[in-house]
């Protein structure tokens, strides 16, 4: 089984998602946001997973690859080809089957509560967010998860979007906290205590986005 993992070429980590879909006997294939016209066709792809990005759907200078992988998510829902986006991932799949993306009055970064009546969406604790815009499923869409500041995630299909961040491991949000070390000044956010918790809630994450990555692919990639 073929997976596509579309992801920037400085931050292209599936993490514990990744983890679990090898485990279950995928070979992940890296498609970078940055060269669409190097990623393979569709066929004998079994999966796509969109991960998280520092861009938004909306920035000019990134047009051009915010338009190759909307093409490529509508191919894929349109062809039954199960997709699981997480956070620019879902953003996009919102953007691209019908819903908006938008600034969030107010970031989520860090560890947030997920409220939803399926257990594996909402887990046993937070899920890390990383996020400065929110989207809007598309009117088709179930919205399946939710918190206070934004939807949490919608499914369509065979295809589900996630706003929050089930693949991450401590080294992710350790290379994310480097790398964004401005943008957590700027909202008043400390790494030192996110990396604190992070280290307190990655052994359960890693069990409860196993779960999650099962309880989608039965229910949602197997509908």
């Amino acid at each position: 089984m073929r997976a596509l993992v579309v992801g920037n070429s400085y931050d292209r980590d599936p993490g514990f998602v990744g983890e679990r879909l090898t485990e279950l006997g995928y070979t992940l294939v890296a498609c970078h946001r940055e060269h669409p016209d190097a990623w393979p066709d569709l066929d004998g792809v079994d999966l796509v997973v969109p991960l998280g990005s520092d861009w938004s759907v909306y920035w000019e200078h990134v047009q051009s690859s915010v338009v190759a992988e909307s093409q490529l998510l509508r191919a894929a829902h349109d062809r039954s080809i199960p997709v699981l986006g997480i956070c620019f991932g879902a953003q996009m799949l919102a953007h691209t089957l019908g819903g908006s993306v938008a600034r969030s009055p107010e970031p989520e970064i860090g560890w947030y509560a997920v409220e939803s009546s399926i257990p594996e969406l909402s887990g046993d604790g937070p899920w890390f967010q990383w996020h400065a815009d929110r989207f809007t499923a598309p009117p088709e869409a179930l919205q399946v998860a939710a918190s206070p500041l934004a939807e949490q995630a919608f499914r369509i299909g065979r295809t589900l979007a996630l706003q929050f961040h089930p693949e991450v491991t401590e080294a992710i949000v350790t290379r994310w906290c480097r790398g964004g070390a401005d943008e957590l000044h700027r909202h008043g956010r400390n790494a030192e205590l996110i990396l604190e918790q992070t280290r307190s809630h990655v052994s359960r994450t890693a069990r409860t986005a196993a779960q999650l990555v099962d309880w989608f692919l039965a229910e949602v990639a197997g509908a």
